[in-house]
């Protein structure tokens, strides 16, 4: 499969990507499909079913929202946060929703009446494709079905549209025999890498260059990293307590202003307090719906970032950087990462609801480590030893957000898992790459684990903390 540095890190809004940007996705290919085919007038009535995982936790994680936003024609990639608020607080008081409204060069969309509550859940229903199943139907004025499709949201904000899947195979096909170096398992990344006298950053940097020039890749990974900056900056600003109900008070402001306080010359031995801070604020930004980097998806956006961070803070010489260079490492970073992440794609997943908190907290804590060993100057061996080790360490993690929020554990989680990205960096680089376990029998584990979790750990908030905590 073809899957590029800017499908794995891509700009959305929070709380997740499985559960608030793939089904905001969705929807609005639904009404995309609808209006290519110029049938938009007949509309008069829609049926949305959500299953699953989808169904379970939905409310918590802005799921319902999220479909209404996308049947207005919203892409998760554009939209504003402000627009968000806006066009929620208007569906609600009027009870309307301004059916593709907001897709550009349409006319004539129907006002028609429909809302969260209009929305069919079926919790218990798991689809055979994957548990994140949503049905969505445009009916005429006679009640007769215009289009019905079946979407489900595969983890990162990924959709598959059923019946599509061989059209779309074909196509990632076709894209996999232009790239000079594909590669499926780690195995293949580290014969590119061994052959070709390149880098892991270097064999994603080659593939990426078959659909963009090196001018705009670098652009759009800076891009990426000045996205992730503003989500910790707003996250930073704001005050009070988390939306949902659990009353999470935001700590972000508060442990900056100790750290600035306590390290205003940015003193090394305070590493750890500003990469639990960046992860932390990152994910506090998500779970207030804010704008994020799925990286690779919305519950884990601040592992990335926060070991990013240290990359750009605490390497050797790193205050003393040109843009230019500074450019360089984060762009050698996020392809490193990337191509880490392509390898859990291929192999296994990257849904909490498909195999639990492994898939998301660990995948992202195993592309950090790659990122970091890659900058720090490791080989490609020992670039693939950092991703082994911190997904071999987050290996059985569950994903069991309480009230189905994705704020307890989830948010110290990243932090957590930001710091044991590092240490995995570190400990590769203290070897010369050989080791017992390669990163690919890991990935085949974590996806076999997942398989045989018990569903409750699954992103359903039916086991685990969900159950075991009380709410309020």
């Amino acid at each position: 499969m073809a899957i590029s540095v800017f499908d794995l890190f891509t700009v959305g809004i929070g709380p997740s990507s499985s559960h608030t940007v793939g089904p905001m996705r969705a929807a609005h290919a639904f009404v995309g499909a609808l209006a290519k085919r110029g049938v938009l007038a007949e509309v008069a009535d829609l049926k949305v079913d959500l299953y699953g995982s989808l169904a379970a936790t939905g409310r918590g994680h802005g799921t319902f929202t999220a479909v209404l936003l996308g049947l207005e024609g919203y892409d998760p990639e554009t939209v504003l946060p402000d627009e968000v608020d806006e066009s929620l607080a208007r569906i609600e008081r009027t009870g309307e929703l301004q059916f593709c409204a907001k897709l550009e060069g349409v006319e004539g969309a129907p006002t028609l009446k429909f809302g969260v509550d209009d929305i069919v859940l079926h919790p218990l229903t798991v689809l055979p494709r994957h548990t994140n199943g949503m049905r969505f139907a445009a009916l005429d004025a006679s009640g007769e079905s215009i289009d019905e499709q079946l979407y489900f949201s595969v983890g990162g904000g990924f959709i598959i549209r059923e019946g599509a899947e061989e059209a779309v195979l074909d196509r990632l096909e076709a894209a996999l025999a232009e790239q000079p170096y594909p590669f499926r398992t780690a195995a293949e990344l580290l014969e590119h890498c061994e052959r070709e006298r390149l880098s892991i950053a270097g064999v994603m940097l080659g593939n990426e260059l078959v659909s963009r020039s090196e001018t705009e890749i670098r652009g759009g990974l800076t891009h990426i990293w000045n996205v992730m900056e503003a989500c910790k900056n707003s996250a930073l600003a704001r005050t009070g307590v988390l939306p949902g109900g659990l009353n999470v008070r935001r700590r972000a402001p508060d442990w900056h202003r100790q750290l600035t306080e306590r390290d205003s010359e940015r003193d090394p031995v305070y590493w750890q307090e500003w990469v639990n801070l960046v992860a932390l604020a990152v994910n506090e930004e998500n779970a207030s719906g804010g704008r994020v980097v799925t990286a690779p998806t919305n519950g884990a956006a601040g592992i990335i970032p926060a070991v990013l961070f240290y990359a750009t803070h605490y390497l050797p010489g790193a205050a003393n950087w040109s843009d230019d260079e500074k450019q360089r490492v984060i762009a050698d970073f996020l392809l490193a990462a990337a191509a880490v992440g392509v390898l859990y794609k291929e192999q296994a997943s990257i849904s909490g609801a498909e195999v639990g908190c492994q898939g998301e907290v660990g995948s992202a804590s195993s592309m950090a480590a790659a990122g970091l060993a890659q900058v720090l100057g490791g080989t490609p061996a020992q670039v693939e030893n950092a991703a082994e080790i911190a997904m071999e360490h987050n290996l059985g993690l569950t994903c069991d957000p309480i009230g189905g929020l994705v704020q307890i554990p989830c948010i110290e989680r990243n932090a957590i898992a930001a710091s044991k990205a590092i240490n995995a960096a570190k400990m590769a680089l203290m070897g010369d790459g050989s080791h017992h376990v390669s990163l690919d029998e890991v990935i085949v584990t974590m996806r076999e684990t997942g398989r045989d979790m018990s569903e409750k750990y699954k992103e359903t908030a039916m086991g685990g903390l969900a159950v075991n905590v009380i709410e309020c």
